[in-house]
């Protein structure tokens, strides 16, 4: 009896999903299979096998994972109806059983649905946290750990094992995004200066670790919601790692209450910032540490990965990483430390930034957008439910609007200005509209920071025997994505040896 009944669902969700194909004219795509849909067709990295289905179905397809369906666009006028013209049908996110449990339901901002409260702590983003007085006023953290790499790049380079073989960058790289993201969230640098990690950051460590694992444990029911009942998610694992996530943000909210009641005068990390506006904006405990947290899962990996590939086109083409330097040279010179004032004065090392975003956006497919109803897309349906991507990486190569798209020539952005903050379609390494990242600000000037400094100290080249064509430029899966090899390079200094010691700054 119960195989019929699992037989009857089967056949009642098969029929369902048959009859909205010929109900609705959707995108065409890869001829799905029962049930499993296109599961079995998609190729490890994603964003690339999207590229390449665009080149045989279209610059909109449809992909069945499962049994839902995902719409994905890969042009820039098709950005632009999902991001503007339909952006309010289009706000909403989809959420597995992992993001379910780790956003409380929705209740932070990036797994939020459109509505109320996502409009609140919106507000509370773009009107509290990430605003120019705020980011300006933590700008000397960001200096002084972008220092702190510096010198241990400088102290590295030197030993004589590292002379021909080069050092491994992603080290360094990874120890800025994480100094740096836990003391503008928290107000706490985790480690020492000797580089030993303190029993909190330990902690906060084996918790990132730990959400890592078990969005990684979930199955292929995940794909398939009628199934689930057949794999149950551990329950009690997410809910362990929730009250231990709680019970560390807690410990080190009540820490700055603390530290608030005995000195005057506002602070300006974000821990500071939400727990004196939770009365004016409503903000329960669960909402604080949801914001929180979303802080640290989108700033801790994408500076670095941005940056990594940043620095292997930089060893790859050693004319643009010259040309840079020649910037340096006349608007800096080699008597001191460039800050991020001078930004506005070297133009050719932010078209180097734009130009990475172009080629290797941090998260190609961005955050999938979810319909809230029925909308036509390219003179095609999506259904309410459907899943929309938007595969920025295939936009930034498309040659429909980029001249040479897969040549790194950043000199393309003094020919012309193009806007990557959500207004030019061409270019979205941030998104656009209602769920354009609020922090898109804070990760330009943390890649720029760390590309600046790394290109201003030192000069990079190859490790002995290697050639350009042996940097491996693919990617790892994932949503956010990786160098699949990490780069590995011989960093020359070229400063005076004075400007590469770290003055510590405590804020």
């Amino acid at each position: 009896m119960s195989w019929f009944l699992i037989t009857a669902a089967i056949a009642a969700v098969v029929s369902y999903k048959l009859i909205q194909r010929l109900r609705f004219k959707l995108p065409p795509g890869p001829l799905p299979k029962p049930i499993i849909g296109n599961l079995c067709d998609i190729k490890h990295v994603r964003f690339i096998c999207y590229y390449e289905w665009a080149q045989t179905y279209g610059p909109i397809i449809s992909v069945w994972i499962g049994s839902i369906l995902n719409v994905v666009v890969s042009s820039a006028e098709l950005a632009k109806e999902v991001l503007k013209d339909h952006d309010q049908k289009l706000a909403d996110r989809h959420r597995n059983r992992s993001t379910e449990a780790f956003s409380r339901n929705g209740q932070d901002l990036i797994w939020a649905d459109y509505g109320p409260h996502y409009v609140k702590v919106r507000k509370v983003c773009m009107l509290e946290l990430f605003t120019p007085k705020r980011l300006e006023s933590l700008r000397p953290i960001r200096e002084d750990e972008v220092n702190a790499m510096v010198e241990s790049v400088f102290r590295d380079c030197k030993l004589p094992e590292n002379i021909n073989k080069g050092i491994q960058l992603r080290k360094y790289l990874g120890a800025v995004a994480f100094n740096n993201i836990t003391r503008l969230v928290f107000g706490k640098r985790f480690v020492d200066a000797d580089g030993v990690m303190d029993e909190q950051g330990l902690e906060f460590h084996a918790i990132v670790s730990n959400g890592l694992k078990l969005g990684a444990s979930l199955s292929i029911a995940e794909h398939i919601p009628w199934l689930r009942w057949m794999c149950p998610a551990d329950e009690k694992a997410f809910a362990e790692h929730g009250a231990r996530r709680d019970l560390l943000t807690r410990a080190i909210m009540e820490e700055h209450t603390l530290v608030r009641q005995k000195s005057s005068g506002p602070k300006q990390h974000f821990v500071d910032a939400l727990l004196t506006l939770k009365d004016q904006y409503d903000l329960s405990e669960d909402i604080i540490i949801g914001l929180l947290w979303d802080m640290i899962t989108a700033g801790m990996d994408t500076a670095a990965i941005t940056t990594e590939w940043a620095m292997a086109e930089m060893i790859k083409n050693p004319r643009v990483q010259q040309k840079v330097q020649e910037e340096f040279d006349r608007v800096i010179s080699h008597d001191r430390v460039l800050t991020e004032a001078d930004f506005a004065s070297l133009p050719y090392l932010k078209c180097v930034v734009k130009e990475t975003f172009r080629l290797h956006p941090p998260t190609p497919l961005m955050v999938p957008h979810r319909a809230r109803a029925d909308v036509k897309i390219g003179g095609f349906n999506i259904p309410k439910g459907s899943n929309v991507h938007v595969n920025v990486w295939a936009v930034g190569r498309d040659p429909a609007v980029w001249k040479t798209p897969l040549e790194f020539r950043p000199e393309r952005f003094l020919e012309e200005d193009v806007d990557m903050k959500g207004h030019d379609f061409r270019l979205l390494p941030f998104g656009a509209g209602r769920r354009f990242c609020p922090g898109a600000q804070l990760g330009i000037s943390l890649v720029t920071s760390m590309l600046s400094h790394l290109l201003h100290h030192f000069v990079w080249t190859l490790p002995q025997g290697t050639k350009p064509e042996d940097i491996d430029m693919s990617g790892n899966p994932g949503i956010v994505t990786f160098m699949r090899t990490p780069v590995q390079a011989v960093a020359t200094p070229r400063l005076a040896s004075d400007l590469y010691k770290r003055v510590p700054f405590d804020m």
